[in-house]
């Protein structure tokens, strides 16, 4: 061995500085140096009953380590390097990781376990590895295997099951898992911790057991064991485990669930009404999972028809209403002494809370007369628990149920609602508060005929709101929410817009006062204050709130500049400084986009230089946060100021360029490439100058393994908001850029489509070549198009082949319909050639003629009539 890699491990956990740092260095090296011998070095400690725990343990998570990273890249880089390493190496290792499941050590044994489902995932997939299952299961099965052997190899499989894909598993090896593991579930099994590792080797091995629930005598078989594991009287902490089966049960395996449903029904409201919280609550949540699969299944039925839809809807929640309801009724009378200081805090009130809203959304208008009693009989009571219990549950139904059902409610409940806000006790003004939120975001409509909102109740909400601004900071953060969506509500209202311009001064005085306030320490009220700000401003109606907005224009400019010249002299400081510039200069992209697009253009454009004179110095301050936040403001700003942008390019550019060479922070990298576009816009040739420093930056993203796929697709898009700014001056570029989009029209025609994020991914790449080619044949239409003839063929196969492959989104089909205009419109009766042969199009344009959205109809309608004038030419 190339070290004693046992010194190494323990020196490398010391706590002084030298020693440590040197032992780092020395097993990276042997990393570096002998990676198979590193690697058999580590196993082989984590497998040696007479090394120290503590190197035993580091040395499990650094082959661990070597084996698996959440970054995909990466990921695909260890995989590839355990792939390497010679066979016989790899047979030791896992050799020795097999011994460990029997260690003396739990920790060891649990290490093992994870290593071991690594490897796996590795080598399954590449029908390697093959016996490791039959080796698995000869352990659980032997007559006189000691519990912790059975135990850490049960957790093995389980570890297994949940790295590796259904289809790399034979049947007959599912088959044994599921009855190895099953049988490691019943009473006969002694020991109680391999009960706790079968029935969560279970869990993860739901995902296989597809034909097992096909058959109904498997099937019966699995469900009895978990029920009655699930009603255990070992340990909670077995009970829970069965319930997070059932829970994934309802998930994956709904369609067989009817026979089973009164049972299920019985050991959940046991469970939630005796059992200990952590078991309850897991109960609560198998409703929760049945409610949100019933509404998944609304939807599929009404957009398949329900009469002729293959999907199966039991309305298992519908049937359980009457019992259901009012058991996740009592739920919210027990709540927690301190909940309302810590939203993260999750206990039966929030869970039964939570479900409630999803039964209501799953049934809509019938839960209204199952909760209001509860709502009437508790809301005036003296105990606070009731009073806090009667508003979460009104809260709870208000997503779900018709406007005209909820509307009397709430108009006739808003007294109530606003004197509870003075409330004595804090948990009841922060859930009257959320509450409130919640009836403004789903039920306020200014533009209907009766809205809840009106002229004579409305001084009253905002003066409740206004003095309630001021409470605890959990209450302050809530209100913040309800006047988000009082606000939101007036957005496009007709003549009710104008309802919330008395207030307007005061509103903004509010939240700028609640932004300072000195007793949070919690940051999460001063963001929300700004948010409101923001959706305030926004929706504000701009001719009579403009004098408002521009003074705090020069206010939040203010702020900022205090920001920048802040003395930061601990990370927390570049942090807090961080946070507020960001979210000032949030409110300033609000701002100029409201005044830039109504009369207050000029207000926008007198302030633009120091505004810019901000925007630079802010990005001074190096933080990605803030450049995210200062560039799409700047953006809005190109948009507002037009081609006067021009005379900023020479400061700001240095600051894009940084911008678009960020690999690491992606999302500042695709902004970055989406305020290029706004500044091609504004700017149009002007940008020229800084075309080849551009161009040369965007294909160099585009060749980068390391980027982020997602800031590819606008890459592209960039690459048309080019052309058309430049016209024929583009041509020096197309010979790079249009292999690239054709290089990936081909790779996205054979990407995985089974995967959802991945068709979302493949119609944003579409969609980005799309609109390249646009931007492209627009450019060059009036100066050099025939330079477009050698690349439109590859645009119109693409076009074909995107229409026949059926998984493109409609944004993707008015961008292929409207780069086909495009063709049209800039090759005149050159577009003859492309189309022989070809009758696609006309298929493509009826059907979009055919549409219900209006854009692509009409996009469509333009298309068809630049074709058919081009084909006549």
């Amino acid at each position: 061995m190339a070290m004693e890699i046992t010194q190494a491990l323990l020196a490398a956990q010391s706590p002084d500085t030298q020693t440590r740092t040197a032992a780092e260095a020395s097993l990276k090296q042997f990393q570096e140096q002998n990676l198979p011998q590193f690697l058999l070095s580590l196993s082989v400690e984590l497998s040696n009953e007479q090394k120290p725990p503590e190197s035993r343990r580091l040395a499990g998570i650094i082959l661990k380590n070597s084996l698996d990273a959440k970054d995909s890249a990466r990921k695909e880089y260890l995989t590839q390097q355990w792939v390497s390493v010679d066979p016989s190496i790899k047979f030791q290792i896992k050799e020795s990781l097999l011994r460990t499941l029997g260690s003396s050590a739990a920790e060891a044994r649990h290490t093992s376990s994870q290593v071991i489902a690594k490897v796996a995932s590795i080598e399954i997939p590449r029908k390697e590895w093959q016996d490791l299952i039959g080796k698995l299961l000869g352990n659980v099965t032997q007559t006189f295997a000691p519990g912790f052997l059975k135990q850490a190899t049960l957790e093995a499989l389980g570890y297994v099951c949940e790295e590796v894909a259904p289809q790399d598993l034979e049947q007959d090896q599912v088959n044994a898992i599921l009855t190895a593991v099953v049988q490691g579930m019943t009473s006969a099994e002694p020991n109680s911790d391999v009960r706790l590792a079968a029935i969560r080797a279970l869990y993860n091995a739901l995902d296989f057991a597809q034909q097992n629930f096909e058959n109904q005598v498997e099937r019966n078989f699995i469900m009895k064991v978990v029920c009655e594991t699930a009603v255990s009287k070992e340990s909670a902490e077995i009970r829970q485990a069965a319930f997070e089966c059932l829970v994934a049960i309802a998930s994956i395996y709904y369609d067989y669930l009817e026979p089973y449903m009164q049972t299920l029904f019985n050991l959940t409201a046991e469970a939630v009404r005796g059992d200990e919280e952590q078991v309850a609550l897991q109960a609560i949540e198998f409703w929760s999972t049945l409610a949100e699969e019933e509404m998944e299944r609304q939807d599929d039925c009404v957009a398949l028809d329900e009469l002729n839809s293959p999907v199966l809807h039991f309305h298992f929640i519908d049937k359980a209403l009457e019992s259901l309801v009012p058991m996740l009724l009592e739920t919210l009378l027990k709540q927690e002494e301190d909940q309302d200081q810590d939203d993260t805090v999750w206990n039966l009130s929030m869970a039964g809370g939570t479900c409630l809203g999803l039964v209501s959304k799953t049934v809509g208008d019938k839960v209204v007369p199952l909760v209001m009693p509860f709502v009437e009989r508790n809301i005036a009571k003296a105990d606070w628990h009731s009073r806090e219990a009667a508003t979460f549950a009104f809260g709870s139904i208000l997503e779900g149920p018709s406007v005209e059902k909820l509307s009397p409610l709430a108009r006739s409940g808003f007294e109530f609602l606003l004197s509870a806000m003075k409330d004595q006790n804090s948990h009841v003004r922060d859930t009257t508060a959320w509450t409130l939120g919640r009836v403004f975001e789903l039920v306020h409509r200014p533009a209907s005929g009766d809205p809840i909102v009106n002229e004579k109740n409305l001084p009253g909400i905002m003066t409740v709101l206004l003095e309630s601004i001021r409470d605890v900071p959990n209450v302050a953060e809530k209100v913040c929410g309800a006047l988000y969506f009082l606000a939101q509500g007036y957005e496009d209202a007709g003549p009710a817009s104008k309802a919330l311009t008395p207030y307007y001064e005061s509103i903004i005085a509010a939240l700028l006062s609640t932004a300072d306030r000195v007793d949070v320490s919690n940051v999460r009220l001063r963001a929300s204050a700004y948010e409101t700000l923001n959706e305030v401003v926004r929706c504000s109606y701009a001719p009579e709130t403009l004098n408002t907005t521009a003074q705090l224009l020069q206010e939040i400019i203010r702020r900022v500049i205090q920001t920048v010249e802040l003395q930061v002299v601990s990370s927390d400081d570049k942090e807090k400084q961080s946070d507020l510039q960001a979210l000032l200069c949030g409110v300033l992209q609000v701002i100029i986009q409201k005044l830039g697009s109504s009369e207050g253009k000029s207000v926008i454009l007198q302030a633009a230089d120091q505004m810019m004179m901000v925007f630079l110095r802010v990005f001074g301050c190096r933080s990605s946060t803030v450049h995210e936040e200062a560039m799409l403001a700047i953006g809005a700003l190109a948009y507002v100021t037009g081609a006067d942008f021009a005379k900023y390019m020479s400061e700001f550019y240095r600051f894009l360029e940084m911008g678009l060479t960020n690999f690491e922070e992606y999302q500042v990298c695709s902004i970055s490439v989406g305020v290029v576009g706004d500044i091609c816009r504004a700017l149009d040739d002007k940008i020229l100058p800084y075309c080849d420093g551009i161009m040369t930056i965007l294909l160099k993203d585009l060749s980068n393994a390391m980027l982020n796929r997602s800031v590819k697709p606008p890459i592209f898009s960039c690459f048309g908001d080019i052309a058309l700014a430049i016209g024929e001056k583009f041509d020096k570029y197309l010979i790079y850029a249009a292999p690239m989009m054709q290089s990936a029209s081909e790779m996205c025609m054979h990407l995985d489509t089974t995967d959802d994020d991945m068709v979302e991914y493949i119609n944003q790449l579409r969609r980005g070549i799309f609109e390249a080619y646009s931007g492209m044949l627009q450019g060059f239409k009036n100066s050099n198009s025939e330079i477009m003839i050698p690349y439109a063929r590859s645009l119109v196969q693409f076009i074909e082949a995107v229409f026949k492959d059926n998984i493109s989104d409609d944004l993707v089909t008015k961008a292929a319909v409207a780069a086909l205009g495009d063709v049209a419109d800039a090759l005149g009766g050159g577009i003859k050639v492309l189309l022989a042969n070809s009758s696609f199009y006309n298929e493509l344009l009826s059907e979009c003629l055919l549409s219900e959205d209006y854009t692509l109809k009409e996009t469509a309608e333009w298309a068809h009539t630049l074709i058919q004038h081009a084909l006549q030419s």
